[in-house]
């Protein structure tokens, strides 16, 4: 965005010059004096030459520069203004200017660019929470957080999305699966997930059964269940009858069948009764 401030500078310059000229420039002469026709026109070349020179001059910085306020919608643009970007937190701004959000950026894995919408890694924050919060995020972008269902379909809904998510279990092994395409719609439409195009990264395929699937909290019920399965498995989630990941409920230390599949589990890869030591859900652009 170009500074208008200068120009208006510049501008209000040459006029305060125009009158230094014409009162001082020009010599003054009695009332009774009368210039020649010649004295006349040479004067009034001078008054119109001299302002357009200083205004150029003035305008010139105002014409050549430009400070230009880069605001990333995401990680990607992030990453792709300096790729010397490390993993962290950053501000970023899916609708523009007053939409600032923080959130953490992967800048490692497959390329980087991601944003982490999704993150449990030790318990501190407690995910079963009502709707409106779901709605709107909580937790901490350097910590345990989520990201909320309004950006999340901001993010997904204006260009075509992919989806990378990471685990690692209490003996430190990590997978991963990936889906080429992922979107969530609108409140109105419940904030239903179209997830597709699965590659296993060890993890195996927990969300295909999730696809379709209306978001789901203990205080608002969408599931395709006669029950309410996020009340049933302390979570939040895309349940259908009920589910295959449960990356929102409890947070537990690893095997625990004292309640059944109610942990941060990912059934294809260590069963229901496995809670997770970190899972991340991250976003981005297809590249």
């Amino acid at each position: 965005m170009r500074d208008l401030s200068v120009v208006w500078i510049a501008f209000g310059a040459s006029l305060a010059t125009w009158h230094f000229i014409s009162d001082k420039v020009i010599p003054e002469r009695s009332k009774a004096s009368v210039y020649t026709s010649a004295e006349t026109n040479s004067h009034r070349n001078l008054t119109m030459k001299l302002p357009a020179v200083f205004i150029v001059l003035l305008l010139a910085p105002a014409l050549t520069s430009c400070t230009e306020l880069i605001q990333p919608r995401d990680c990607s643009d992030i990453r792709r203004q300096d790729r010397s970007q490390s993993s962290g937190v950053y501000t970023i701004y899916p609708l523009g200017e007053r939409s600032a959000v923080q959130v953490y950026c992967d800048m490692d894995s497959e390329r980087g660019g991601w944003t982490v919408f999704q993150r449990r890694m030790d318990g501190t924050v407690n995910f079963y929470r009502p709707w409106d919060q779901y709605k709107m995020g909580f937790g901490d972008a350097a910590g345990e957080y989520w990201l909320g269902l309004d950006v999340i379909n901001i993010m997904t809904s204006k260009q075509k999305s992919e989806l990378l998510v990471d685990m690692e279990d209490f003996e430190g092994k990590k997978v991963f699966a990936r889906y080429s395409s992922f979107k969530v719609d609108a409140e109105c439409d419940g904030y239903k997930l179209t997830v597709t195009g699965f590659k296993d990264g060890g993890a195996g395929d927990a969300l295909s059964t999730h696809n379709g699937q209306k978001f789901s909290t203990f205080d608002k019920d969408q599931d395709t269940w006669s029950g309410n399965c996020a009340k049933l498995y302390l979570g939040a989630f895309w349940y259908n009858t009920c589910h295959n990941a449960n990356p929102n409920g409890v947070y537990r230390w690893g095997a625990d069948g004292t309640i059944f599949a109610v942990g941060v589990a990912w059934q294809q890869w260590k069963g229901y009764d496995y809670s997770l030591k970190t899972i991340s859900m991250k976003i981005r652009p297809v590249q």
